[in-house]
């Protein structure tokens, strides 16, 4: 297979011809010359409307076994390379969604096909130890190797998890802990609170809250769904704690022309915080931590300035809080810095940084005096898998030797500045047109408009996904390119002179 990913190769000439003989496409801004990538397609072939014929008797198998009516259609996984996702009925489709954000440097990537086919790596691969009490010899050197070695400034302690929604949970009790140390000083833990705890009661188990922002998205599990507030459909049903809920800066675009409304709206923001850790401490329930994403994703790509997440690092400081950054969507590449928070040139690191999806596994960073002062205080079976270390640690070696955080801030300007010119020509489709690096989005006037933008893309061969009430957002991986950015502008733009 390996071979096979490897002969595909094709010049930018035929690349260019083949473009306008099959899709007709017209170019709305000069296309870059391709970059070899030789595991990546020429463009989308479409064969059925998606989903297709077995995609639609897969998805009517599987709805017998569980409720599978979130599935868009069924993957051939063997057939998908680079940027381009092949179904199941022979469609080969554009991805920029890349599995929710999920996929780094494409689909089957050659270096990671080799990694799999040398037998030193087997063991990795077969054996799943219980990491806490148990890891392999190499644990370490393979932590450093990966994670360690793309740790954000300041945080030099590690933990790994099996995903996004457990490594935010598992930083809550990370923090709580924190607090309570910090609060008990060199007094011993009381007989009084071992007891209490035991049954869900205080002094064992403290009053104490996550601030969160509405429009967050921080996991599923009980302790993130009081964070996360994205979607309804999310949440109803399900009981809840009673933790403070910030308002997030709702900005005005474009930027330049709104830059004093915009400061109004974040210091608004800013000072709802605090009164709400003030709220909150008079109610005898402590804010022992602030959660935040640097772009708030599955609640419609919401941005904030670099000074607005400043300012409230200082709130966190000033009150005593930790200060938490979900990078589990933004990190690993594609805002064109490893790591968003990096943009706002912080002073004093964030506590806790969390991490999943491109980084192929969960987990957190966090500073020393985080860190657990008892063993099976952060503790699963699991506690992650080594061979997503091993993965990992190639998936950076490919990010440096190709020069991929680069990469996505060059295709990111193409990627924009291609949607902010079809947001001049139709303005009654596309607004508020923002994004940094790769991670782009718009505003659709409404929810049926957003999903119909979204199955015709599909349709002509590119995958794209929605966030928030309206918003279709851009989440490639980090080979995707210039004249990738070209292609699906042409396919886009004459999608939206055609729509009604």
């Amino acid at each position: 297979m390996a071979s096979m990913l490897l002969s595909r190769q094709l010049s930018c000439c035929l690349q260019q011809n083949s473009r306008l003989l099959v899709f007709g496409h017209r170019y709305i801004s000069q296309a870059a010359a391709k970059i070899d990538v030789d595991f990546d397609y020429d463009g989308p072939l479409m064969k059925t409307e998606v989903p297709g014929p077995r995609s639609r008797e897969l998805m009517k198998q599987l709805n017998g076994i569980q409720n599978a009516e979130a599935v868009h259609f069924f993957c051939n996984y063997e057939e998908s390379r680079g940027n381009y996702l092949v179904d199941v009925d022979g469609n080969r489709m554009l991805d920029l969604y890349s599995q929710i954000s999920s996929i780094p440097i494409g689909y089957s990537h050659p270096s990671l096909i080799k990694l799999l086919q040398q037998p030193q790596n087997l063991s990795t691969f077969i054996n799943r130890p219980a990491l806490g009490i148990l890891p392999p010899e190499n644990f370490s050197e393979r932590l450093k190797e990966s994670l360690l070695s793309v740790a954000p400034k300041g945080l030099p302690q590690v933990m790994t998890m099996a995903c996004g929604s457990c490594s935010n949970e598992n930083a809550f009790k990370l923090i709580f802990m924190w607090y309570r140390n910090k609060e008990r000083g060199r007094n011993n833990v009381t007989k009084e609170e071992l007891e209490s705890c035991m049954i869900n009661q205080p002094p064992g188990c403290p009053d104490y809250a996550m601030l969160s922002f509405m429009g967050g998205f921080h996991g599923r599990t009980f302790g993130c769904l009081a964070t996360t507030h994205s979607k309804a459909i999310h949440k109803l049903d399900i009981p809840s704690l009673d933790w403070p809920i910030a308002p997030f800066p709702r900005l005005k675009y474009p930027l330049e022309d709104f830059v004093k409304e915009n400061q109004q709206e974040e210091a608004r923001c800013l000072e709802e915080v605090e009164d709400l850790i003030v709220k909150y401490r008079k109610k005898k329930k402590i804010v022992a931590g602030i959660i935040i994403e640097p772009i708030q994703s599955e609640g419609g790509d919401n941005h904030a300035s670099d000074d607005f997440f400043r300012k409230l690092r200082d709130i966190a400081r000033k009150h005593g809080c930790a200060f938490l950054v979900d990078e589990v969507q933004t990190g690993g590449g594609c805002t064109g810095k490893f790591w968003a928070h990096e943009h706002w040139g912080l002073d004093d690191p964030a506590d806790v940084v969390t991490f999943s999806k491109k980084m192929m596994t969960g987990g957190f960073f966090h500073k020393e005096e985080f860190r657990p002062n008892a063993p099976y205080r952060i503790f699963n079976t699991w506690l992650g898998d080594p061979s997503k270390n091993l993965l990992l640690a190639e998936v950076i070696r490919v990010i440096k030797r190709e020069d991929l955080i680069n990469n996505a801030a060059h295709a990111g300007k193409a990627l924009l500045t291609g949607l902010l010119d079809l947001q001049a020509r139709y303005p009654h489709l596309i607004s508020r047109v923002r994004g940094r690096g790769t991670f782009c989005s718009f505003d659709t006037p409404n929810d049926a408009t957003r999903n119909k933008l979204i199955t015709i893309a599909r349709n002509k061969g590119v995958v794209l996904g929605g966030c928030g009430d309206r918003s279709i957002r851009f989440r490639p991986t980090l080979i995707f390119k210039d004249h990738h950015a070209h292609l699906f502008l042409n396919i886009f733009s004459d999608i939206l002179a055609n729509f009604k």
